[in-house]
């Protein structure tokens, strides 16, 4: 059965410049379906910051045909056994909205045990030059939004260069998340992401875009310190 997994990672600076160029996952690797290798933004920080774009700090998102392929990279493949290192998640695919290339959408779809099951959320872009500007305009106030929710637990952006952007969030349960996209969080300004999903609608900043749901499968390692995003307790 098909599998995703999210990887993050600290790299020397000279190590993750030399990733960027050298695409570290080869595309005969047994198993793998597809991989989008990322630098790690600060969601909601100022643009021209060194906060903004963390390039020591690595997303590796990944498509896999089942887990077996998944734990084989991790143990015999180089670059696996550096993403082995840092921490990483495991998916099950529940829902799409809208498409992008590589990704091979599973027919059959997974569902959460219960109400309060923590849920995944991904989504993926490649920009269109002219509209970045405009996508910054009305997607920072959403970073700052999806940042500060005391519903997510892990939130984090990521880009490659010139015009990939991608989020991953993990939340507490489904509907704290869907409540902060549908504007009806408890917080303050808690249309953020609704507006800025009408003005997509009406003008788009992508040439392809997917939000991609899952549950979480298990977890491994630490990020900042941390472990356990996906725990219920």
């Amino acid at each position: 059965m098909s599998i995703f997994s999210y990887h993050l990672i600290e790299l020397s600076f000279f190590e993750a410049i030399k990733n960027i160029f050298s695409k570290p996952i080869l595309k005969n690797t047994k198993g793998l379906i597809h991989s989008e290798y990322m630098t790690v933004m600060t969601l909601g920080s100022p643009v021209f910051s060194k906060s903004r774009v963390l390039i020591g700090q690595v997303a590796v998102f990944i498509q896999w045909n089942d887990e077996n392929d998944l734990e084989t990279f991790l143990t015999q493949d180089n670059f696996g056994k550096k993403l082995a290192e840092g921490w990483h998640v495991r998916l099950s695919f529940i829902r799409e909205w809208g498409k992008f290339s590589g990704f091979k959408i599973p027919i059959l779809k997974d569902q959460l045990n219960k109400s309060k099951s923590p849920v995944v959320a991904v989504t993926i872009a490649r920009m269109k030059p002219l509209a970045i500007p405009r996508f910054i305009n009305w997607g920072r106030p959403v970073e700052k939004l999806v940042r500060d929710h005391p519903s997510a637990t892990l939130a984090l952006a990521s880009v490659k260069f010139p015009n990939t952007v991608s989020t991953f969030s993990i939340w507490k349960t489904e509907k704290e998340m869907t409540d902060m996209v549908q504007g009806h969080s408890l917080v303050k300004r808690p249309k953020r992401h609704s507006a800025a999903m009408k003005e997509r609608e009406r003008k788009s900043f992508h040439f392809e875009f997917t939000t991609l749901r899952f549950k979480p499968l298990s977890e491994f390692g630490q990020w900042k310190g941390k472990s356990n995003y996906t725990s219920t307790q």
